[in-house]
Parts: C-alpha cells; sequence; structure tokens
C-alpha cells in the first residue's frame, strides 16, 4: 500500500454509470469495507510519500443515465449479485449527476439524464458548479477528474477553434459545433485547476487549444485511450520482436465485445476514433511501417463485458524463413481497465500536489495514444514506459 497521506480525494468520472466506472468504485468500496484484495492494482505495493490512499477515494460523476451505480452496475454483468449486495453496498446509494450528451459526437449513446443549458458556456458553469458542490459536500481536500464516457467521432482538428484558446474561448459563447462534449468537460475542469485524464479516445484536452490552457495555468492533464488488452500485449511483444531481430510482415487483429463501449463503437465515426489511437503504436515501436496491420472492431452483444482479442502476427527471421505467433486474449474488459482509472487519478493528483502541471507523460503506460510534452512524439514500449512511471514516483 501507499503511504498514507491522510487527503480525502475526489475523484469525478465523466461516464459514472459505465461498466468501467461502477466496477473501479466498487472494488474500492470492497477495499474500504475490509477487503485486502489488491490484485490488479499496478501501484498497490508501491511506498510513495503524498500519494492518496486508495480508501480516501470519493467518488461522483456524470451520466446520461440517471440510474444509482447498483442498478446501473448490476446492468453491465461484470460484478456478481454478491460483489454488489456485500463490499459494494456503497453502489445504491449513490446517482450520477445530469450530463452533458451530443448525438452528433456519439450516435448509439443517449440518456434522459442531462445537464439543461441554452449553450456551451452554460454547460461549462453547470460542470463546474457541480465540482465545487463535491468537493464541498463530501469534505475533499482534492478532486480529480476522469473522462469514460463513450467515444465520440473524430473532430475536425484542423478546426481555427481547436487550436488556440482565445478561439476556444469565442467557441464556447458561441456554442461552436466543432466543442464534443469531452472538451467542455476538459475545459471546466482545467478552468477550475482540477486534474484532467481521458481515458477514451475522444478528443479533449489534447487539442491545442486546452493543452495551452493547461500549461497556463499549471493544470496536470493526461491521456488518452486506456490501455488493456490488446494494445497492452502489441507494446510488450513489439519491443521483443525488434530486440530480436523478427520482422514483423504483418499483425491482424480482431476485437468482439458487447458492452456499451462496444455499443458506442458500432458507429462508423466513434469507431474511426478507437482505430486512430490503436493504429500508430507498432510503426512507433519497431522503427518501420507494418504495412498489414489490419486492427477490426466487432459489436457483439452476447459477449458483454468478456471482450476477446485475438492476434495473428507474421515474422521473418533467420535465412528469411517466416513464423507466425497467435495470441487469443479472453479478458474482461473493465476488470482489467478499472484499476488503471484509479491508479492514473492517483498518480494526478500526487502530481497536482507536487505542483507539476501540463502534460504527464509519465503516465504513458496506462495510454494508447500517450500525450506528450514539446511535440515528441510518444514512447510507447511497456518496459520504457513504466521505467518513466517509477522514475518520477521516485521508487526502484
Amino acid at each position: 500500500m501507499s503511504m498514507q497521506s491522510g487527503r480525502r480525494v475526489g475523484v469525478a468520472f465523466v461516464g459514472m454509470g459505465g461498466a468501467v466506472a461502477t466496477t473501479a468504485i466498487a472494488g474500492i468500496e470492497m477495499i474500504k469495507s475490509g477487503s485486502n484484495r489488491l490484485d490488479g492494482l499496478p501501484l498497490a505495493g508501491l511506498s510513495v510519500a503524498g500519494m492518496a490512499d486508495y480508501k480516501d477515494l470519493v467518488f461522483g460523476g456524470w451520466d446520461l443515465n440517471g440510474d444509482d451505480l447498483a442498478t446501473a452496475a448490476s446492468g453491465h454483468g461484470v460484478l456478481s449479485k454478491d460483489d454488489i449486495e456485500d463490499g459494494a453496498e456503497a453502489l445504491k446509494g449513490i446517482t450520477p449527476w445530469p450530463a452533458v450528451g451530443s448525438a452528433k459526437f456519439c450516435k448509439n449513446i443517449d440518456g434522459q439524464n442531462r445537464i439543461v443549458a441554452k449553450d456551451h458556456r452554460e454547460a461549462v458553469s453547470v460542470i463546474a458548479n457541480d465540482l465545487r458542490r463535491f468537493q464541498k459536500e463530501s469534505n475533499l481536500d482534492d478532486v480529480v477528474v476522469v473522462n469514460l464516457a463513450s467515444t465520440e467521432r473524430w473532430p475536425d482538428l484542423n478546426d481555427p477553434t481547436l487550436n488556440s484558446t482565445a478561439a476556444f474561448e469565442k467557441g464556447l459563447d458561441s456554442s461552436d459545433e466543432a466543442i464534443s462534449p469531452a472538451m467542455l468537460y476538459a475545459y471546466a475542469a482545467i478552468k477550475s485547476g482540477i486534474p484532467y485524464a481521458n481515458f477514451t479516445p475522444s478528443v479533449a484536452a489534447d487539442v491545442p487549444a486546452l493543452l495551452d490552457l493547461a500549461k497556463e495555468l499549471n493544470v496536470p492533464v493526461a491521456g488518452k485511450d486506456g490501455k488493456t488488452g490488446q494494445t497492452m500485449m502489441k507494446t510488450v511483444l513489439a519491443p521483443a520482436f525488434k530486440a530480436r531481430a523478427l520482422h514483423v510482415d504483418g499483425w491482424f487483429s480482431t476485437n468482439i465485445l458487447g458492452n456499451r463501449d462496444g455499443l458506442a463503437l458500432n458507429d462508423p465515426n466513434s469507431l474511426q476514433s478507437k482505430l486512430n489511437t490503436k493504429g500508430t503504436v507498432l510503426d512507433s515501436i519497431l522503427g518501420y511501417p507494418v504495412e498489414d496491420h489490419l486492427v477490426h472492431i466487432h459489436y457483439y452483444r452476447p459477449r458483454g463485458d468478456d471482450k476477446e482479442a485475438w492476434d495473428n502476427i507474421d515474422v521473418t527471421g533467420f535465412m528469411g524463413q517466416r513464423m507466425q505467433v497467435k495470441v487469443n486474449f479472453l479478458c474482461k474488459d473493465s476488470i482489467l481497465a478499472a484499476p488503471l482509472v484509479i491508479e492514473i487519478a492517483r498518480v494526478l493528483d500526487l502530481a497536482h500536489t507536487r505542483g507539476d502541471g501540463g502534460v504527464q507523460e509519465q503516465l504513458s503506460t496506462f495510454f494508447k495514444a500517450p500525450m506528450v510534452k514539446n511535440g515528441r512524439g510518444p514512447e510507447h514500449a511497456f518496459g520504457k514506459q513504466e521505467q518513466m512511471l517509477r522514475d518520477w514516483l521516485g521508487v526502484h
């Protein structure tokens, strides 16, 4: 366990009623109620001064579905009935705050628990007020915002509104359609001095307008797209192939999943956002383009949260001999994602207490498309990413 800091840290989830958020909250509530199972929490064995303890985390957040979290969790099928009725009893008493939604940015996900706002500026004001109320009513020392909402379509990154803070401010005043819900949450958090992480493939704090704002206000930001299953395996295997001089001729990847994330990705525009974050990892690690790198994601309802990620890798070795590697990862999507979300929140909070603002590259290990400082290309190799984080934490 980390060193006890005694600080109460609030974690505000965008998409609080989703499978990842409800799983993360249930796991922490079980720890609070006496469970000592810390499996899957990557930083549980480290002693880091100033890092919030798991038991000191308090949860709130927004969702378009207004159901209490126990009802939402039972619908996702990740937690058993015993989980919900036993250690995660607290889920029954938590309901999400009304959320910002946009059918233009996320076609397949909607709900009735909506923020009523006449324009972007008012929506930002509601989000900021939610965060202030959360901090006051829950007696919190600090707050972190983590985006777990469904994947949005890819925006036009050349739109001037997204490329300077001044233009973005004007865009808020005019409710510019270039600004997505994810960006509204990111802006509200950063302007409130609250660290922000994007665990989704959606474009949010990584547009120049918000990157500049986070740097100017010295607010920690990180993202994007949580690296949980198939891409994690790629960033482990690809450095090994490179080290053994095995040339990767092709890498065929397919995924089937039936949860709400899969439903969102059933919309071609949202799917493209996901593929954009998964696609560049191999070339970056190997140092050459893998021409036949194919990635497919399919919504298959019967599978629920039990995702299957299947890879076929064709490599060439000594004397031009061809070989294959096949990987079949039968994973539980939210069980892999939830602990990463918790650790991201703890590290972002620690960065805030250290006065370390702007992009937090040390969190690269948790993301498919890590945000970086100074326009450099991101580091994707898993081992190097892990070392970056340990060096920043000061543990060896």
